[in-house]
């Protein structure tokens, strides 16, 4: 059975989640983990206090899940929209997030596709066992905050505190989830095909 299969098939849902504030997170190395994160400013402050309100508010987990997908609709159409400074349009600021997900892709993790998009980024993972996904994340930000802000000559808040992440649960999710990733700046209108788009695993491969 090919890497991907044993993993997939290794799978299961999340037992324990555990939240730093209103976004839920599990954190299990060794499962492929659907990631996004994104710059501070890029999605309105009223949409992340409105989400926190009702979320806290929720009754019960699958009413909070069923929520949870609809805001990240919402979600997504905002960070499309290209809300924000967008940083990460400036090739220089895009290379040095492209390379930190790069350095440590198989060691203490594989990284499988990604795309840095104006605003946001998303990445899919196979995390190593003993790598923790927090600790990951926190790698990758914290390294290209610096980096950016010497880049743009500014100070404070690079990235969003929170980040989203989500397991894959079989093969058919995991092709779903690279054609997302991938497709992104299509579906934004940046490009007209996935391979068009520099920084991303498809404009990698070009």
């Amino acid at each position: 059975m090919p890497p991907i299969q044993r993993q997939l098939a290794a799978a299961s849902p999340p037992a324990e989640w555990r939240s730093r504030g209103y976004l839920p997170h599990f954190d299990r190395p060794g499962l492929l983990q659907a990631i996004t994160f994104r710059l501070q400013d890029s999605i309105p402050a009223q949409i992340l206090a409105a989400w926190r309100e009702e979320l806290s508010h929720a009754a019960t987990l699958p009413e909070t899940k069923r929520r949870q997908v609809e805001l990240r609709g919402q979600l997504d159409h905002y960070e499309d929209a290209g809300h924000g400074a967008c940083w990460l349009r400036d090739p220089r600021v895009a290379r040095v997030v492209e390379d930190a997900l790069l350095h440590f892709d198989g060691g203490h993790y594989r990284l499988l596709a990604w795309c840095i998009m104006p605003n946001h980024v998303h990445a899919l993972i196979e995390s190593e066992e003993g790598r923790r996904l927090e600790g990951i994340v926190h790698s990758w930000k914290s390294f290209t905050a610096l980096q950016a802000n010497r880049l743009l000559r500014r100070r404070g808040a690079f990235w969003f505190r929170e980040y989203h992440d989500r397991y894959v649960r079989d093969e058919e999710h995991f092709a779903n989830v690279v054609h997302y990733i991938e497709m992104n700046p299509v579906k934004a209108g940046l490009v007209k095909t996935a391979d068009q788009w520099r920084f991303s695993s498809a404009g990698r491969q070009k």
